[in-house]
């Protein structure tokens, strides 16, 4: 009997000593990989986003996380009162946090140095703080929908979204690093056995192809022509058209970067890359440089516009419904005229127009490297009607984006060449600089016709309807848009995308702009609402770029 329970017992300490050797070599290792365990996520620096000028856009701030090994702490009751009148959280939320049977818990994060400093002078034992970064962004909202913000994915991890922020944010969130420390047989760490560190590798800094003084003079133009005009949103995108640099993206209303979670998720979409539109006017210059390259129209050719035309039961009419009899080609620019446009539309040939789009690259994604950017679609050829070879002729019935339309138009003024548009002009990585290129998709039209429409483009605005306040000795080409809204499948006439495009100086553009407005109430015309702010941002840009009359 004696015998048999002495056996029995030899069993069971068998069985025990099998099962912990189970649990330390299979189950624990398991747990810890899972879990985290005893390895530590060391976080890197995100990287810094500088204008052209190396002038800071988006920068890091020292934040620290407060956590807890429960296990050490003496008074808790005093520990969680004092933390909550601390930082302001409630005594349930910490009581929570603090769960005893773990050696470690995570707190609160992001607080101040100062409320570090108060937390430390009470000197609680089981308290301690790792360094984090938040993000801060020195000029405020100045270029908020281009930038993006940093939020937190579910994990709890910083996440860049939206703008740079979100495209770029493999490069700028580095790799994390990893401190591993051993552990006794009870779960405690042993600081003086085997320790492995792997350095957390930061991450690269950004230099934009934006230049803050003219992002500066965008948003302040733009702000005083939505109160003066009284629109419900605007964009304004100002680019150098022989390499597609961006140099200043603005859109209003916008938000607080630092307070993004104040904000609903509408004011994070930037409407420069992701507002599908009609550009009205301001796309007929692209159907006339296709009818130039294809020679089915010379400037001086000319159109007898007497009257409004009929496409199946539908009626097409001048925006003003005046017609001046015969008049050259140039000249259906310089007043706008849809039966013009029309006119050209039909000797260019549908097959071609069809073709140009495509060229344009109007069916497809700019590929700006901004995170948000919709996508367009063409209809396929045999969805295609009379009425809307017609509309599309004069921007109306065919939907692009900001970005598309200004690209496109790049390729009227640069010698024909569509150029993929960027925002970022170098990533550095390790002090080494990696130049972001120029990245030419195709040609679009010849130098021959781009040195034609230049000129069709000056004259537009030197004898169009409207007589604006423009730099004197300046030579300045461009095109009014004011395109309809369709709501509910039906056209509102008194609401309305009135748009500019222009660029200067005309023999060697420095620098292109597209002026978007929605719904200006003083007036519903691109003419007399987006012109203006396009002139206003031209006058300063000469001075800022130092380019002197012709």
């Amino acid at each position: 009997m004696k015998i048999r329970l002495v056996f029995f017992l030899f069993l069971s300490l068998f069985l025990a000593i099998i099962t912990k050797l189970f649990f330390l070599q299979v189950v624990s290792p398991y747990q810890t990989n899972k879990t985290g365990g005893n390895l530590n996520k060391i976080i890197p620096e995100r990287g810094i986003v500088y204008d052209r000028n190396m002038h800071p856009l988006a920068l890091n701030q020292n934040k620290y996380r407060l956590f807890a090994e429960p296990k050490k702490i003496k008074d808790k009751d005093l520990l969680i009162n004092t933390l909550s009148e601390i930082s302001n959280i409630d005594v349930a939320t910490i009581e929570a946090r603090i769960d005893d049977s773990k050696d470690w818990v995570s707190i609160t994060n992001g607080l101040s140095k100062d409320v570090k400093e108060q937390i430390e002078g009470f000197k609680f034992k089981g308290l301690g703080f790792e360094d984090e970064f938040n993000r801060y962004y020195p000029e405020a909202s100045l270029s908020a929908h281009l930038l993006g913000f940093v939020g937190k994915n579910k994990d709890g991890d910083n996440v860049g979204y939206f703008g740079v922020e979100g495209y770029y944010n493999k490069d700028l969130s580095g790799l994390p690093g990893i401190n591993k420390t051993d552990k006794d047989l009870l779960g405690r760490y042993i600081f003086i056995g085997n320790q492995k560190k792997i350095e957390a590798e930061n991450g690269r800094n950004l230099v934009l192809t934006i230049d803050k003084s003219v992002q500066e003079i965008a948003k302040e133009k733009l702000l005083d022509g939505l109160d003066r005009y009284k629109a419900k949103d605007g964009c304004v995108i100002i680019a150098n058209p022989k390499n597609m640099e961006i140099l200043a993206m603005v859109c209003l209303p916008d938000y607080d970067l630092e307070k993004y979670y104040e904000f609903s998720e509408d004011f994070f979409i930037n409407n420069a890359i992701s507002l599908v539109y009609e550009p009205g006017s301001t796309f007929k210059p692209l159907i006339m440089a296709a009818a130039l390259e294809e020679k089915k129209v010379k400037p001086q050719d000319t159109y007898n516009e007497k009257g409004s035309i009929k496409i199946g039961e539908y009626t097409i009419k001048t925006w003003n419904n005046k017609y001046e009899g015969r008049i050259s080609i140039t000249r259906i620019l310089e007043k706008s005229s849809n039966t013009g446009m029309v006119f050209v539309g039909e000797k260019l040939g549908n097959k071609n127009l069809l073709n140009y789009l495509r060229k344009y690259g109007l069916d497809a994604l700019t590929g700006i490297d901004l995170q948000g950017e919709a996508k367009t679609f063409l209809k396929s050829n045999n969805q295609w009607y009379p009425i809307d070879y017609a509309t599309a002729t004069f921007g109306q019935g065919i939907a692009i984006t900001p970005i598309q339309m200004i690209t496109a138009f790049s390729s009227l003024i640069n010698g024909g060449e569509l150029i993929r548009p960027h925002v970022v002009k170098k990533i550095i990585i390790d002090g080494k600089e990696k130049n972001i290129t120029k990245n030419v998709i195709r040609k679009t039209i010849s130098v021959k016709t781009s040195e034609a429409i230049k000129k069709m483009l000056y004259s537009t605005v030197e004898n169009g309807e409207y007589k604006w306040a423009k730099p004197e000795g300046y030579k300045i080409g461009g095109k009014t848009g004011t395109a309809q809204i369709p709501i509910a499948g039906k056209y509102e006439a008194t609401k309305t995308i009135a748009s500019f495009i222009g660029f200067a100086p005309v023999n060697d553009p420095k620098f292109i702009a597209l002026v978007i407005l929605r719904e200006p109430k003083t007036s519903i015309y691109g003419s007399e609402t987006a012109a203006p702010i396009f002139f206003d941002i031209a006058k300063e840009l000469f001075v800022y770029y130092n380019i002197g009359p012709e």
